[in-house]
Order: C-alpha cells, then sequence, then structure tokens
C-alpha cells in the first residue's frame, strides 16, 4: 500500500507563506518599474555635414578649360570634384532655360538618365540585406504571371545585363513605345511578350528593360513604388532633398540637343517608361553625398557592395572597340577610363554614364584615394566634353598629367 500524504502541495501555512512573498516581490517589481525613468533612446546618427554651396575652383586646370569651354558653348552644365568630404571643384557654365535667359545655379536639377539605375540595384540590395529577397531569386518568384521564357532568370542576369531579355530599343514599335506613357505593370507586360535573346548568363548585353522589371520587384517585394521605396530607404535619410522621380513638377533644367542651329529644347522625356533604368533627377552635391554614403559603406552590407562592384560579365565577353572591356557591375561599370586619354593615367574607376532627351552625364568615383568626379550636362550632345572633362577633373585631383585630348 502506497502512502499518501495529507497535503500534497506541502504544509498549507508555508504554501500561503510563500504565495504572499511573491505577491509582494511582483507588486515591488512593478512599482520599481513604473517610477523609474525610461531607458535612454539613442539618437539617430546625425547626418554629416555638407560643404557649403558655394563656388570652389581649387583645380587651376580645370578652372582654366571650362572658362574656355564655358565662355564659348563648349560645354554647359555643372561640374564637381571631391577628394574624401573636401569639395575641389564646383562650378556650372550655361542655362537652364535658354528661352527664359536663366542661368544654370550651383543645385540645378539634371535628370540623370542611365546614372538611376545604381539606385534600383541598390533598392535590390539593401532589401537583400534585409532578408527580403536574395539576388539569386528566380525573376518568376516576383512576376506573376511568368512566362515560361523567363524561368532560368534570376534577378542577378538583370542586375548584371546577362538576363537576355530584349531591350526597350532592341522591340518592334520602339517609336511608339518612346512618346507612350506607361506603368510599371504596361512595361513588365510589354516585355513578357517576347523570348530571350540568348540563355541568361552566356553574354553581357546592355538593357534598360531588364532594370525596370527590377523596379517592378521593388515594388512587388515592399508595396510600395519605387520612388517611395528609394525615397523613404535613401534620400529622406541622406538628405537628398533634390533627388527623385521626375514629373514634370520637380524643376528639372531644360534639356537640349545640337540639330543645327542653336541648341534645341528637349522637352518630351517620357521617363515614365525607363522607371527603374533612366527617371531619377539630382544635383551636383546630392550626387556626392550618394557617392559618398555608397562607396563609404552607409548603404550596403560589405557582400552586397563587393558584388555590387564585382565583374560579372562572362569570361569570354570581348573587347569593346579595341580597348579592354569594362567590368560589368550591378548598375556600374569599373574601367581604367583614364586609358581613353592623352596623356593617359592607368587608375581604375567605378562610373556610369547617362544620356536622355537633352542630357550626358558622367559620374565617376576612384575608390584607392577617394576621388569623385561628377559632370551633368544639359546637352545631349556633349558626350566628348563630358567625358574629357570627368578625366581632366580625376586626373587633376589625384597629381597625374593634365589630359588634353581624347585618345583617337
Amino acid at each position: 500500500m502506497f502512502h499518501v500524504p495529507r497535503h500534497a502541495g506541502g504544509h498549507p501555512r508555508l504554501a500561503t507563506a510563500f504565495l504572499s512573498l511573491l505577491f509582494i516581490l511582483a507588486a515591488a517589481l512593478i512599482a520599481w518599474m513604473t517610477v523609474r525613468p525610461a531607458p535612454a533612446v539613442s539618437a539617430p546618427e546625425p547626418r554629416p555635414l555638407r560643404p557649403p554651396l558655394v563656388v570652389v575652383q581649387d583645380l587651376p586646370q580645370l578652372t582654366a578649360r571650362l572658362e574656355r569651354w564655358g565662355e564659348t558653348g563648349g560645354f554647359t552644365g555643372g561640374v564637381l570634384v571631391a577628394k574624401g568630404d573636401q569639395v575641389l571643384f564646383r562650378q556650372v557654365y550655361g542655362y537652364a532655360d535658354r528661352s527664359l535667359g536663366t542661368p544654370l545655379a550651383l543645385d540645378s536639377r539634371f535628370r540623370l538618365a542611365s546614372v538611376s539605375k545604381q539606385f534600383t540595384a541598390a533598392a535590390i540590395l539593401r532589401l537583400q540585406d534585409e532578408g527580403v529577397l536574395s539576388v539569386d531569386d528566380p525573376l518568376c518568384r516576383w512576376i506573376d504571371p511568368c512566362p515560361a521564357a523567363w524561368a532560368p532568370v534570376r534577378l542577378h542576369h538583370l542586375l548584371s545585363h546577362t538576363s537576355g531579355v530584349p531591350d526597350l530599343m532592341a522591340r518592334p514599335g520602339w517609336g511608339v513605345r518612346r512618346v507612350t506613357p506607361a506603368t510599371p505593370e504596361e512595361l513588365t507586360a510589354d516585355s513578357a511578350k517576347y523570348g530571350l535573346q540568348f540563355p541568361p548568363g552566356t553574354k553581357v548585353r546592355y538593357d534598360n528593360a531588364g532594370y525596370n522589371l527590377l523596379g517592378y520587384v521593388v515594388q512587388k517585394a515592399t508595396g510600395l513604388p519605387l520612388q517611395d521605396y528609394l525615397r523613404d530607404a535613401f534620400f529622406v535619410p541622406l538628405g537628398m532633398a533634390d533627388t527623385g522621380f521626375e514629373d514634370d513638377m520637380s524643376g528639372v533644367v531644360m534639356g537640349y540637343a545640337n540639330l543645327g542651329g542653336p541648341p534645341t529644347p528637349q522637352p518630351d522625356h517620357n521617363v515614365s517608361i525607363i522607371f527603374g533604368a533612366g527617371a531619377l533627377y539630382s544635383t551636383l552635391d546630392d550626387l556626392l553625398v550618394w557617392q559618398q554614403a555608397l562607396h563609404g559603406g552607409k548603404l550596403l552590407s560589405p557582400e552586397s557592395y563587393a558584388r555590387m562592384v564585382a565583374d560579372h560579365a562572362p569570361a569570354d565577353t570581348p573587347d569593346e572597340r579595341g580597348r579592354p572591356r569594362r567590368d560589368w557591375g550591378y548598375g556600374l561599370y569599373s574601367n581604367s577610363l583614364g586609358t581613353r586619354v592623352r596623356p593617359a593615367f592607368p587608375d581604375r574607376q567605378i562610373y556610369h554614364t547617362g544620356s536622355w532627351s537633352g542630357f550626358r552625364n558622367l559620374v565617376t568615383h576612384q575608390p584607392d584615394e577617394d576621388v569623385t568626379v561628377i559632370v551633368l550636362s544639359n546637352n545631349f550632345h556633349q558626350r566628348e566634353a563630358v567625358f574629357l572633362l570627368s578625366q581632366q577633373g580625376m586626373a587633376e585631383a589625384l597629381g597625374r598629367p593634365f589630359p588634353v585630348a581624347m585618345a583617337r
């Protein structure tokens, strides 16, 4: 026979005393938490002070060249050169609106065109850092319905221009598409009508349509239009108040083209059809903030940034026009741009160009000595001037021989 104690839980007086003690301790803890000061909340990291928005001309050779070109109309636009946090050169030349005689200002807003691609790429990589998606995701994870031809396409392929998705300009009806506004959904459905030009990862071919698809992926992954996600994730935290999506009310300066006679206005931009590939506007100093944050490790994890600036082109990608080919990163290139001017200099630069509807731009960064050069022109046909000026600013900031001409 088993002996069962009269009080299985112990003596009732002891139990009552124990429960009373627990109650008193709990009440004391609640009272202490009520009256004690709230824990200090760490203040957000303050934004770095921006340099004063004034003319700076501490590069005498670049200053002399631009004064000549600015007077003759050989260059219209803005140039900024910085080494680390120090601005070495900041000046603008020409008109924001020729018909009104309005000159460009140091904070004039320029259409970025394809310089915008690095922002879309950074959005995808930020979402990867947050665990929302992966650059190795199939595109079809984010597109529904998804054409069977896209089954092998990964986000990586779109980022590196190796997807095989035909570009907007490589498809029938480009003339109509160029002037017809479209939504991201319409552009995605339009791209889905066409097969791939090559198996993903086997070739590299520049692709605006691929970056529109990436912009649509950001929308699907976040529930926000691309422009709203970029604003909340990057522009507001960085204080880039003069950067955004062009909407005809954003104060972007007029773009021009040389079509015979005086420069001709180019008001019909229709950036809706390149919303993920080229729709942003910005200023010299906002772009400097962006460059410093991006290349200074303030926006992405080290792993994501390394992937952004790596070369993703197939190993058998040929040279370009007899010169060593560029490295194809995510929204960025890398190459020794200084070998294309005379006298040449070999520094590796991370860069992207942009051209669309009256604008021609080049933004480049030399990481070893932290030199950034930003050249924004509101004349589509100043490609050579933009390139040469970028390399003159880079060379003088680095202490290299000053280039005087393009290499032929």
